[in-house]
């Protein structure tokens, strides 16, 4: 590998959730974000690195302490004078949670403006991990910026793995979506998606077949599906279902799968098989779902992902 750091790519946004009346919370989340939480109360002698870009505001001055309070840094992202983070207010129906969104001038979606500085926070990285999300807030030259500076750390020996992650309202055509995600999978080691988001967006039938599908591409593959196996596809032609552990009373879904992901890198870094990294990740899932918001307490994932 080429070095000890973990780096994630991507958008953090204020999160408004825990709605009493006219009063919400506010924290701070987002999908690659998530992960890289979890990734690193789980791999606490790695740095820690999230990539991105940052406005100048008192809201993404807070971001960025928060961030530095838990041990995370942001390398050489650009902080751009006049920008600001993206916000999103999350609706809670039992524990199923629904989103909205304001986002469409985020800082974020300028994180590939300085080519030089991306390369820089992909230098000597253990793992870079991004999205398909992270994909769909660039621009086409930006996420070909992204791209190449994905491969170059690949091939300098960082893994990378990746989460298709489709949200259909951030992309202008499906077709868009999937050349994009088609062209991260090409320089991917591990991908992690989750079925409905594949049947949704390339039409896939089953898990077997997302898993079949995306292994043409990527050696290490595992499909997320809810409270259902997951599945794992890691040497060619094999497959193997991982159970979900069942929580009877979740108390907020959000950030299971981003959780999962970071619960199954951790795993992984730590010289697990990805069947054990993927009984790990399903408890560390499992625990995210018994808290409200995105990011649960380190030491709570740190005893799931322990079990």
């Amino acid at each position: 590998m080429a070095g000890t750091g973990v780096a994630s790519i991507g958008e953090c946004m204020l999160e408004l959730s825990g709605q009493t009346g006219p009063n919400w919370r506010m924290g701070f989340a987002g999908d690659t974000f998530n992960t890289l939480w979890a990734l690193h109360a789980l791999s606490t002698e790695r740095p820690a690195t999230y990539v991105s870009a940052f406005g100048d505001d008192p809201f993404s001055q807070g971001q960025i302490g928060f961030l530095a309070e838990n041990g995370i840094g942001i390398g050489s992202s650009p902080v751009i004078a006049g920008a600001r983070p993206g916000l999103y207010a999350i609706t809670l129906t039992g524990a199923e949670r629904s989103f909205t969104y304001w986002r469409s001038d985020a800082a974020a979606r300028q994180l590939a403006s300085d080519p030089a500085a991306l390369a820089k926070n992909l230098e000597n990285q253990a793992l870079v991990y991004f999205s398909g999300i992270t994909l769909a807030i660039l621009d086409d030259a930006a996420r070909a910026t992204l791209l190449a500076a994905v491969a170059k750390a690949r091939s300098a020996g960082s893994l990378v793995a990746f989460d298709p992650n489709y949200r259909p309202r951030l992309w202008r055509h499906r077709e868009d979506a999937q050349a994009a995600i088609v062209e991260a999978l090409a320089v991917t080691d591990i991908a992690l998606p989750t079925f409905p988001d594949e049947q949704m967006l390339f039409g896939d039938a089953t898990p077997q077949a997302t898993a079949e599908r995306l292994a043409q591409f990527v050696g290490e593959v595992v499909v997320k599906n809810g409270e259902a196996p997951a599945l794992v596809a890691h040497q060619l032609g094999t497959l193997r279902e991982v159970p979900a552990i069942h929580v009877a009373a979740p108390a907020d879904t959000t950030g299971a799968g981003d959780s999962f992901n970071g619960g199954y890198l951790a795993a992984r870094l730590a010289g697990h098989d990805p069947l054990e990294a993927a009984r790990r990740a399903h408890r560390v899932a499992a625990a995210v779902v018994q808290v409200r918001g995105a990011l649960a307490p380190f030491e709570t994932l740190r005893a799931a992902f322990e079990g």
